[in-house]
């Protein structure tokens, strides 16, 4: 495990904080606070303590040049009102603006210093722009676990230059990880959907190894269907994965993982709101219409199966969940999840953009036992990728002096 902040002393100390500031931004104004909001504990942590809160991001993609719309400045004002105190903003995250602006921090001071990607070395993790950057700090700290999954001067390059620890938001992360797939309380459930099965192969390839049960829908489980002999109709699937589909299922077998596939399925001819639907049986999908979600039997069989399984680890929702009804199988599950989660009965872990949002909409978000918002860094980690943020905080810096 990375060392975290109850690991070190930070009082007088200059820190400097990796954090996501990628957040929706409209005509000059952050529109959703929500990361901002997860991010407020470390800061106001080392705050508190005496630090003085140097925070680091990249937002957007400006390819390495000064782009101005992408400014971190109508951010930190936004920062500084969710922590309730003022925030310092540096028009450069380097050099001579930057150096300026920490040295005028007092102990207990946030300041957020310029887009990151503004420079090209950010990117290509240029050993230089990363030396520059750990030159602001005596201490880094990583709570950008959606940027983990990057090799980047600012997640990983600063990491080789100080002593690297996690966040609150960071540390809370991967305890949720390790408890989901690390080493979990089994037996552990899987549930992967999505439209496309060549997106998620290398999940797939990995989940079959580590859990006991994988539920696969969406669009994903059309392939599935459609590589064991099943018409689907007009539905969304990839023929050229068939193949892949097929030896995907036999891994399973002799992993001893089972595979839960649609027994029915609900059924348009047209994927618009509220088209006239109708639920059929796997076998009987009319060659006019599309499977645009998981069939009430599907979902009730799973849901039986609750009481069984320990943990649960949740990627992507079951059908084309921002277009009504298809919503109905996944807002179902997610309520029996979530009681059975405020019950104590199961560990529940979903990540991943489409998932997060399929969450809200339902409104059981909150009722999960974490949800994470990083939907890279999340699929990488589901895939069993070493993630370059999270090893830099675990190497031993000792030898620095």
């Amino acid at each position: 495990m990375s060392k975290t902040l109850d690991d070190v002393k930070v009082a007088g100390q200059r820190v400097l904080l990796r954090a996501d500031l990628n957040v929706p931004v409209h005509e000059g104004k952050v529109s959703d606070l929500t990361r901002l909001e997860r991010l407020a504990p470390t800061i106001r942590e080392l705050s508190e303590k005496g630090a003085k809160v140097i925070v680091l991001s990249h937002f957007d993609r400006p390819k390495g040049k000064v782009v101005p719309a992408l400014s971190l400045r109508p951010i930190a004002e936004a920062l500084g009102t969710v922590l309730g105190k003022p925030v310092a903003f540096a028009a450069d995250c380097v050099g001579p603006v930057a150096e300026e602006a920490v040295a005028k921090l007092q102990n207990g001071d946030v300041l957020v210093l310029e887009n990151t990607r503004f420079h090209a070395g950010e990117e290509e993790n240029n050993p230089e722009f990363a030396a520059a950057l750990a030159k602001l700090g005596d201490i880094f700290v990583n709570d950008a676990f959606s940027a983990a999954h990057r090799a980047h001067a600012s997640t990983e390059g600063v990491a080789k230059h100080l002593p690297s620890f996690a966040g609150r938001l960071m540390q809370a992360e991967l305890h949720a990880l390790e408890a989901a797939l690390g080493n979990p309380v089994r037996p552990v459930a899987a549930i992967v959907a999505g439209s496309k099965v060549s997106t998620k192969l290398d999940l797939l390839n990995n989940l079959v190894a580590k859990v006991d049960i994988l539920v696969i829908g969406g669009a994903m489980a059309n392939t599935f269907l459609a590589a064991q002999g099943y018409n689907v109709g007009k539905s969304l699937q990839e023929a050229d994965l068939h193949d892949t589909a097929r030896e995907i299922l036999k891994t399973a077998a002799v992993k001893g993982c089972e595979i839960i596939l649609p027994q029915d399925v609900v059924v348009a001819e047209k994927f618009e709101a509220n088209a006239p639907t109708q639920v059929v049986k796997i076998d009987a999908i009319p060659h006019n219409a599309m499977a645009l979600d998981v069939g009430p039997a599907t979902v009730a069989a799973f849901i039986n199966r609750l009481p069984e399984i320990k943990t649960i680890i949740w990627n992507g929702p079951l059908g084309a969940f921002e277009t009504k009804p298809f919503d109905a199988a996944t807002n179902v599950l997610a309520e029996a999840i979530a009681l059975a989660t405020k019950e104590g009965k199961i560990v529940s872990v979903g990540g991943g953009g489409d998932t997060v949002s399929a969450l809200k909409l339902a409104g059981y978000h909150e009722h999960m036992t974490y949800l994470s918002s990083a939907g890279g860094a999340f699929l990488e980690w589901m895939e069993g990728k070493v993630l370059p943020g999270v090893i830099a905080l675990s190497k031993d810096l000792s030898n620095l002096g």
